[in-house]
């Protein structure tokens, strides 16, 4: 099982050099989250806490997760990078692919896109995008951006989006990983479909198991059930080299961790005492690699 370093809330400024620590350390990937704006009044809730409440504030740093994951492969050469996930919903697919193939081209094909449709109302309508039909909308969105970095010269005639040919340079060499987050029926079946990967939100592990064998129907369904397939796994309630052993076994390929937390470092915590947990962690749980059981 690989490890994926959660950067969320952290300053921007300490991104590059966390970045170079967690691949010294042998992580394999960041994930990067997705934030356009903090609105003072959300008009509906987020669907990741018990109560519906966020965890950050209008101060909360957040960096571009594009432009965070350029940043931080200029300073690296083997660790990749992901969103985690890009709220596609309220963005221009066109303008997304042009940016993704120069984050991957960049990075030297080290950057996989986790892509969801986003949550909050205010987000679509107040970057100029309805609300109303969103998943429809962003089905169309990935088949886009999937086409426009496949390169050459292409166009697009659906419901949404509609253009004539066009062609976006330089591609990349290599084909980005689509990960699809969401726990919901539409979001699973559209990471069966589609999807090199499912990435979660916080659950809790039985919730993942469930989630994981849902998933493997769905693939089943759309005779993807073959072909390698992502499992990023942010749970909430299993921890440890034994933990993390039970969600290896469990199907979980990538956990995303942030360990400082579990030394009781806060997001914001001093850069040295960050870097200081991910060496701790990666002694105890990577240097020595976690395989899952076979027949588990």
């Amino acid at each position: 099982m690989k490890f994926t370093l959660g950067i969320a809330l952290s300053p921007l400024e300490q991104l590059p050099e966390l970045a170079k620590t967690a691949e010294e350390c042998g992580f394999a990937s960041i994930g990067l989250p997705d934030s356009l704006f903090y609105m003072k009044s959300a008009s509906a809730k987020y669907p990741y806490t018990a109560d519906g409440s966020r965890f950050w504030g209008p101060e909360t740093p957040w960096v571009d997760p594009l432009i965070g994951a350029t940043a931080m492969a200029a300073v690296t050469s083997r660790i990749r990078f992901y969103t985690n996930v890009l709220k596609l919903g309220s963005r221009n697919p066109l303008l997304l692919a042009r940016q993704v193939g120069s984050v991957a081209n960049l990075s030297g094909n080290r950057f996989g896109f986790g892509v969801g449709i986003g949550w909050a109302p205010e987000e679509f309508e107040w970057c100029g995008v309805p609300y109303a039909r969103r998943g429809a909308r962003v089905d169309e969105m990935i088949e886009v951006i999937k086409l426009v970095l496949g390169g050459g010269m292409v166009e697009y005639h659906g419901e949404f989006f509609d253009f004539d040919p066009l062609q976006i340079s330089p591609a990349p060499t290599e084909p980005v990983p689509f990960y699809v987050g969401g726990h919901t029926e539409p979001a699973l079946r559209r990471a069966a479909k589609i999807g090199d990967g499912w990435t979660s939100a916080m659950m809790t592990y039985d919730e993942l198991v469930r989630t994981i064998g849902k998933l493997g129907t769905l693939r089943a369904e759309f005779g993807r059930d073959t072909e390698p397939f992502e499992i990023q796994a942010v749970c909430i309630d299993r921890f440890g080299r034994s933990g993390y052993q039970d969600l290896a076994d469990a199907g979980v390929t990538d956990a995303i961790v942030v360990p400082w937390l579990a030394d009781g470092i806060g997001f914001d915590g001093a850069l040295a005492a960050k870097q200081e947990s991910l060496r701790r962690f990666a002694a105890k749980n990577i240097e020595e690699p976690i395989v899952a059981k076979a027949g588990v």
